[in-house]
């Protein structure tokens, strides 16, 4: 599925998930955060794709933009509380400390890797329930 806000293209390819065992407003929480995140990185024209994939025991949430990325020597601050990349007055440093602990409580993953010029992925996996 391909959407477009204000230059931006947001992409969505989703296999279909099994239902997760969650709390939905949190994990709305964490991909609003994401999504305004690559909005940001991406300025007013650029690329946003969602991606969704399974394996027999995790999901897999990607959000990819083709922004501005992120540099090598901070990329590994990003989910620390109150750490921001954008300017003064544009963001409290908290989206992704916040959504790093929603995701950890839902005992899943959360990474980023980004280059400089090319973007960035942030990856959210969660476990998917039992199939006892």
């Amino acid at each position: 599925h391909v959407g477009k806000l204000h230059g931006v293209r947001l992409l969505t390819i989703a296999d279909a998930l099994t239902a997760l065992d969650c709390a939905p407003r949190e994990l709305e929480q964490v991909f609003l955060n994401l999504l305004v995140n690559a909005a940001d990185a991406v300025g007013e024209s650029g690329t946003i794709r969602l991606t969704t994939s399974s394996s027999a025991a995790m999901a897999r949430i990607d959000v990819e933009d083709d922004g501005c990325g992120i540099a090598p020597d901070v990329l590994g601050r990003v989910f620390d509380p109150f750490f921001t990349t954008k300017p003064v007055g544009r963001g409290t440093g908290l989206g992704l400390s916040i959504s790093y602990e929603i995701v950890k409580r839902h005992g899943g993953e959360i990474a980023a890797r980004s280059a400089p010029g090319r973007g960035t992925v942030v990856s959210v996996l969660l476990p998917l329930p039992s199939r006892t």
